[in-house]
């Protein structure tokens, strides 16, 4: 399938990677996010950081905190705040799976990616546990393998 289509169909809008270096992710799930108008004009231009991000359960809710959405350049006087908590559109059960894996020792949730699913933006969460040094050293070192690995056989080939 070509860039083109896999962009039109379910384009990326913005990605933590640092999250796949700093957790080991245990599952995932697809939530909404509830937006403001030029929080989605702001979104769909890609102007969104998602560096400290996490989630918190609150009072049965989902919220996500620490993403920064900058403020849309025409939004004028209803712009919104660009570092606000936002509410996860999520189903109660969900919630209560979510709210029962994070209370285990050492578990989190983090927001892995921001995209479009239609006219929605959808974010991607993480239920993940937190690398010690010595496990982020390990992946990288596969990584390094890896592609020595692809290096020596495009060479050969």
């Amino acid at each position: 399938m070509s860039d083109k289509k896999r962009d039109s169909n379910n384009p990326v809008l913005a990605e933590n990677r640092r999250a796949r270096h700093d957790y080991q992710i245990l599952s995932t799930l697809e939530a909404g996010v509830d937006l403001a108008g030029t929080e989605v004009k702001s979104c769909r231009a890609r102007h969104i950081v998602m560096g400290d991000g996490y989630v918190a359960i609150e009072n049965g809710e989902a919220f996500l905190y620490n993403v920064n959405i900058a403020q849309y350049s025409f939004g004028n006087r209803f712009n919104h705040q660009a570092k606000q908590k936002r509410r996860l559109l999520l189903h109660k059960r969900e919630i209560l799976k979510l709210h029962q894996q994070v209370r285990e020792k050492g578990l989190t949730i983090v927001p892995l990616k921001f995209y479009l699913k239609g006219s929605l933006v959808k974010v991607e969460i993480a239920v993940c546990r937190g690398k010690s040094f010595a496990d982020k050293r390990e992946t990288l070192r596969e990584r390094e393998d890896k592609l020595e690995a692809k290096r020596l056989m495009a060479r050969r080939g």
